[in-house]
């Protein structure tokens, strides 16, 4: 059964809380929570505190969209962040891979079979990429239980997810944490009540009556798609995906670059607390005023990666100009760099198609910069790594996250 903080209340009298029902997983008799519709009732109270929060929110979404609007190269920019929250969302169900190992993996630089853990990150970017195509197809679909249906499938193509159902609801019980239903620290709605939730949530996805501002209801979205939890695998992964999505659809970012999996991985305790507090005790507040925070907080950051990205790239463009040796062919490999921070020289003769000789000291020279970094000590295959702009990428997926329950 569920531990006391779980357990059903009777005839709970704030409307804001759920239901318990009692259904059979594994031979056992559990209670599942059935969230009530978004939105919450009685309305949110938007008091001063969460006011504030909400402007200091706005006004980093709109730092961070103008300077996306201001990049050399918006398309680089997108690229590189898009992985690095593939990598910390995958961090958070419990995958070992860092940013290196998957553009090392995108990028075939160094020798090594494709993990499952770096094939679950790059399946994120895949289901990331696809739903934001969709998204801008003038033809394509809305955000809506088709195209969330779509982009688990590519969430779960291959590697350890792939025999849970890719692209389909769930068709029996789960439940989280523990090792049993019996003892789980949360079960989702059974399916028949599930299939009622995901209908209840895609009409308020596309209802606009109740004027939400579309941070607070991006906020809703996400905790009422993890207590519905309706896949068998990927959940949280997609959970998180839908809050950039969502917001790109809103137009509130014309580029997703919003991704807060590094602040909730930063927050677990506090993060999993709130979803819980919102099930049990109806305090949407808390968890609004948690989640802006944590838009604020990882806006700025982005806005600042993006700052010292376009710096570094200006800085290093201007050092190589100044070299007076190999300065086109460093240039070009420079550039090649920006999307291929692993490279070897084949790789590089064959992008640019520069002959060899003339790759092999360009890198040389671009070495004696400090700008790439030879990194397998190797005469003959060598890799190159541009080292700086690897660090501004690397902050915050660095430490591993505990393994997977």
């Amino acid at each position: 059964m569920p531990s006391d903080d779980t357990a059903p209340a009777s005839e709970p009298q704030n409307p804001r809380i759920g239901r318990y029902v009692s259904t059979v997983a594994f031979d056992e008799t559990v209670n599942a929570y059935v969230p009530p519709p978004l939105p919450p009732e009685p309305p949110l109270t938007l008091n001063p505190h969460l006011l504030q929060r909400l402007s200091e929110a706005d006004r980093a979404i709109g730092r961070l969209d103008g300077v996306a609007m201001l990049l050399p190269d918006k398309a680089l920019f997108l690229y590189m962040y898009v992985r690095k929250e593939a990598v910390l969302s995958s961090q958070i169900e419990g995958t070992q891979s860092t940013l290196d190992d998957l553009l090392q993996y995108e990028n075939a630089a160094l020798a090594g079979k494709p993990l499952d853990d770096i094939t679950e990150v790059s399946n994120y970017v895949d289901a990331m990429m696809y739903g934001l195509g969709v998204l801008r197809d003038p033809k394509g679909l809305p955000l809506c239980l088709r195209l969330i249906r779509d982009m688990h499938s590519r969430l779960l193509q291959k590697g350890r997810g792939e025999a849970k159902n890719p692209g389909e609801f769930r068709r029996s019980q789960n439940w989280l944490g523990g090792t049993r239903p019996g003892n789980a620290h949360y079960v989702p709605p059974p399916v028949n009540e599930m299939e009622t939730c995901l209908s209840d949530l895609e009409r308020f996805l596309h209802d606009d009556y109740a004027q939400i501002p579309p941070l607070i209801k991006a906020g809703f979205l996400h905790v009422q798609f993890e207590s519905i939890h309706p896949f068998l695998d990927g959940n949280g992964r997609l959970g998180r995906l839908l809050i950039a999505l969502f917001l790109v659809e809103k137009k509130v970012l014309q580029e997703p670059l919003l991704y807060l999996s590094l602040y909730l991985k930063t927050h677990r305790e506090q993060y999993y607390r709130l979803l819980q507090d919102v099930r049990l005790r109806g305090d949407w507040e808390a968890w609004t005023e948690f989640f802006l925070s944590g838009v604020a907080e990882t806006a700025n950051n982005a806005h600042e990666s993006a700052m010292r990205i376009v710096a570094l790239f200006q800085a290093d463009r201007e050092r190589i100009s100044a070299s007076g040796e190999q300065t086109n062919s460093m240039l070009r490999i420079h550039e090649l760099l920006r999307t291929h921070p692993f490279l070897n020289a084949a790789q590089a003769q064959q992008k640019t198609g520069l002959s060899a000789p003339t790759v092999n000291k360009a890198f040389e020279a671009l070495e004696n910069l400090e700008i790439v970094k030879e990194i397998t000590g190797k005469q003959r295959g060598r890799v190159f790594a541009y080292t700086e702009f690897l660090r501004i990428l690397d902050s915050g997926t660095e430490v591993q996250a505990p393994p997977r329950q």
